[in-house]
């Protein structure tokens, strides 16, 4: 898409290059960003032979600048003249991997290696494995950290021999004398194993991760952890028991809180690779002291495993070896413990069985369920439904509702919130009679809380409970209180009440909308405070295709004709509309 004229044509390179020298970076910045419009511009033939090459020699700006130049140049195959000519994008991604800024480093490698998969294979042997042996081989730390993350996009597509190579590269780098080198290959490890041919795993890839496992730098070893997944899988399940097994119990006791950390996000995925029988036999003492850890970081990670750890054990081994764990998180001392063990635990229930879940879980239940920490009770109560399908909630119900009542009158709104988003569920779990007896007074609070998020989840929580519990018993239930806030003393409230008037339209039989609602929204148009006016205006607007037209002509259109000559502008507009959809129900 070249210009016509040939001064214009030279037009989009000056312009870039102005901005790009310009003192201000957000100019910069913005002339960056639409380098894909101006490659278009300029056309295939002349972003190769102009553009890339200022972009090459463009790389010593501001770091955000640079950021998106790194970005931008890993969508550019397209603008070059498509894969046989994508090694064209290599040279300014190769400085862009070598700069200070590390954001900026990781993000040219992603760019390099979306390149790399779009280069023939001839592409990758001339043009990208001499560029992975110059960072491999740079001065500076920063080049070599870079190549780590270029060598699974190559290997696969090379010659034998040019593989070996880069294995012995690879090699280098994870002795390398520089922590931060060492670093980028342990994590990145895992990547190349499910590159590299499986039998070449365990003969020469396998000893490099055992020398990082023992590196000095626990930044170091932590990283290696990361790659246990990947050669537990290439490795299969014999190779991986003999070779991974006694490496995992050594990082589950290794001397950093760090690198136990890790191995307890990384144990199911492992365990799942090792299978149930090594689980249980030579993982399961390495898990239950995670949890018994020293660090309360660590025992965060190993309390949110338990339920998946659990999977795959049997019933009679959680009981044994989980249960008591779970009893002392309950009552760690740190609160993140317990909220990770509250959000988890309860899914231990299907597993167990009646029986065991009353006599070993339960209490804990009970216990976390009057912990003082908000966090705590509510993703016990997220998790609800789990336990009851195994016991029932009769055995929750006596302790449940003091925690309810706590956390819905928390002086902390976005724990007021939490609470009521789950009263659906609760209401489905705990059943109309029981939801209407203690439940039910609570959710007409909240249609008067002081934040106005509060109000507006109240609305939807009511409409939710309607569905569940069906037409007959949210007009007996729900309708009265809700109409008769309809004349609370504050405006913002009968504001809300109009919207719950709104959501529960379509959920109360006909009767009752042309009864009861209707005539609670008609009287809010005469209301003093003009946005309640409007509001009445919208509501009825929405209960228009709920309603006949004798209903239509005879309440709704007069109460809106009367708005339309309100005094107040926004009034007059709302109703203007309303008006307007009661005649045409069906507009878009």
């Amino acid at each position: 898409m070249a210009a016509s004229g040939p001064d214009e044509r030279l037009l989009p390179i000056a312009i870039l290059i102005d901005e790009l020298k310009n003192d201000e970076a957000v100019r910069r910045l913005n002339s960056i960003q639409r380098l894909g419009t101006i490659a278009l511009a300029l056309g295939e033939e002349r972003t190769r032979g102009e553009l890339i090459p200022f972009l090459t020699e463009s790389n010593d700006d501001e770091d955000e600048v640079l950021l998106a130049m790194a970005e931008e140049l890993g969508k550019f195959v397209p603008y070059v003249g498509g894969p046989a000519h994508a090694h064209e994008l290599l040279p300014p991604l190769e400085n862009l991997s070598q700069v200070e800024e590390t954001v900026v480093r990781d993000m040219a490698v992603e760019s390099l290696c979306k390149v790399g998969e779009k280069l023939p294979v001839k592409g990758v042997a001339e043009h990208l494995v001499p560029l992975i042996k110059r960072l491999a081989g740079g001065e500076w730390f920063t080049s070599r950290v870079s190549s780590c993350g270029l060598f699974t996009v190559a290997y696969p597509r090379l010659p034998a021999d040019t593989r070996a190579e880069l294995r012995q590269l690879y090699s280098q780098l994870c002795h390398d004398e520089t922590p931060m080198v060492r670093r980028a290959a342990a994590q990145k490890l895992g990547s190349f194993a499910g590159a590299v041919e499986k039998d070449l795993v365990a003969k020469e890839l396998l000893p490099l991760f055992t020398d990082l496992t023992a590196d000095e730098q626990d930044s170091v070893r932590l990283l290696a952890v990361e790659s246990c997944g990947a050669f537990a899988t290439a490795l299969g399940s014999d190779g991986c028991r003999a070779s991974m097994l006694p490496v995992v119990q050594k990082f589950a006791a290794d001397k950093s809180w760090r690198v136990r950390y890790n191995v307890a996000q990384q144990l199911v995925a492992l365990c799942e690779a090792l299978g149930a029988e090594t689980t249980r036999s030579d993982l399961l003492p390495a898990f239950v002291k995670l949890l018994r850890d020293p660090e309360a970081e660590v025992r965060v990670a190993a309390a949110g495993k338990v339920a998946a750890f659990s999977k795959l054990l049997t019933p009679a081994l959680i009981v044994s070896e989980i249960t008591p764990c779970v009893k002392e998180l309950a009552n760690d001392s740190s609160q993140f413990v317990r909220a990770a063990l509250a959000g988890v635990a309860m899914e231990l229930a299907p597993q167990l069985g009646r029986g065991p879940t009353i006599e070993h879980l339960l209490p804990v239940f009970l216990a976390l369920l009057k912990d003082p920490f908000p966090d705590v009770r509510l993703n016990v109560i997220s998790k609800l439904d789990q336990v009851n399908a195994v016991i029932g909630v009769d055995l929750l119900a006596q302790s449940l509702l003091p925690a309810i009542e706590e956390l819905a009158e928390d002086k902390h709104w976005r724990v007021r919130l939490a609470i009521l988003e789950h009263i659906p569920l609760l209401a489905g779990q705990l059943g109309a009679e029981f939801f209407q007896e203690k439940l039910g007074p609570q959710c007409m609070k909240w249609l008067e809380d002081q934040v106005a998020s509060i109000r507006e989840a109240a609305t939807t929580a009511l409409q939710k409970i309607a569905r569940e519990f069906g037409r007959d018993w949210t007009r007996e239930h729900l309708v009265p209180p809700v109409v008769a806030m309809v004349r609370n003393p504050h405006y913002l409230y009968r504001m809300t009440v109009l919207s719950a008037v709104a959501a529960l339209a379509g959920a109360v039989p006909g009767d009752v909308l042309r009864g009861t609602l209707l005539p609670a929204a008609v009287a809010c148009c005469r209301d003093k405070v003009p946005n309640v006016r409007f509001n009445a205006a919208k509501v009825l607007q929405r209960m228009a295709p709920l309603l006949d037209r004798s209903a239509l002509e005879g309440s709704v259109k007069p109460a809106l004709r009367e708005l339309a000559d309100d005094g107040d502008a926004d009034v007059r507009f709302f109703a203007a509309q309303a008006l307007w959809g009661c005649d045409h129900p069906n507009a878009a």
